[in-house]
């Protein structure tokens, strides 16, 4: 309970540090807007005692849409720390209490996945991200599973691709990038079957227990493959962009899977890591 207590107070204590310059930068519209909320989930990371692990090089080309599976609300904080991205979620997500704040802040793009007419909108919201500058993250397959298994990727909003290009003077390309995020142990321990529920996110699982039993616990290895980055034009099939990258997600996250980290010298089985590190190689 201490544990948790501090944890959770520490987190909102950087929150409520960073958010004038949040607001700030998105107000004058400046880099700010995608450098605070990177600080912030660095922060958090190093905080509950996330350990990330990057494998492969995420791409610097612009404009560029990232596509990851999903297995838990983890996957935000993770990703969020790697890399200045903006993220795509269900419409639902933006009336919960704190995390609908903190996703607006982040300049979230909200979809309504129950109304299928609303995908043109959501697509060339996307699209203007990306013509934007932003780096935009989108979780295909919709929902969140088990951290093991990897879901269809559902290809309809993969059209914000062609919706960037028709709109820009300037780009005829937009690149994709598959990631995949491999939750590889918890409290030093390999994650099989047995633990995926103390970091997979899914199904009926409510969130607020989940979330305290993340900051009462901590110690979670994660890690992050970067795929082979392409660069599609307006011709490009958006199913074929889904199944490839859905192909290469499955490869990356199975990898990670069989190969987890070793533990930090000094650090016992089941016990968390003294100082959580960031490896971004």
């Amino acid at each position: 309970m201490i544990r948790t207590i501090t944890t959770g107070a520490l987190l909102v204590l950087i929150a409520l540090l960073l958010l004038p310059f949040q607001l700030a930068g998105i107000l004058f519209n400046s880099r700010l807007q995608r450098i605070v909320p990177n600080l912030f989930h660095r922060a958090a990371c190093a905080i509950i005692g996330i350990r990330i692990t990057q494998v492969g090089e995420r791409t610097r080309e612009s404009p560029v849409l990232i596509l990851s599976n999903h297995a838990s609300w983890l996957d935000i904080t993770v990703l969020g720390a790697v890399a200045p991205v903006v993220f795509v979620a269900k419409s639902e997500v933006a009336n919960w209490p704190l995390f609908g704040q903190l996703a607006k802040l982040q300049r979230t793009v909200f979809v309504e996945r129950e109304r299928r007419h609303k995908t043109g909108d959501a697509a060339r919201a996307m699209g203007d991200r990306l013509l934007g500058g932003d780096a935009v993250v989108l979780f295909p397959e919709g929902t969140s599973s088990d951290g093991i298994r990897i879901l269809p990727f559902r290809s309809a909003l993969i059209g914000a691709v062609h919706h960037a290009i028709g709109d820009s003077t300037h780009h005829d390309r937009v690149t994709v990038q598959p990631v995949s995020i491999a939750y590889v142990c918890y409290g030093g321990v390999p994650v099989g079957r047995a633990l995926r529920d103390k970091v997979a996110w899914y199904g009926e699982a409510e969130l607020v227990p989940h979330l305290l039993n993340i900051l009462a616990t901590g110690a979670v290895d994660v890690t992050v493959s970067w795929g082979e980055a392409v660069a599609y034009g307006m011709t490009a099939n958006r199913k074929d962009i889904a199944r490839d990258a859905e192909t290469a997600v499955r490869r990356m996250t199975a990898r990670a899977l069989r190969s987890p980290p070793a533990l930090p010298s000094g650090t016992e089985e089941g016990q968390p890591p003294a100082v959580p590190a960031f490896d971004q190689t």
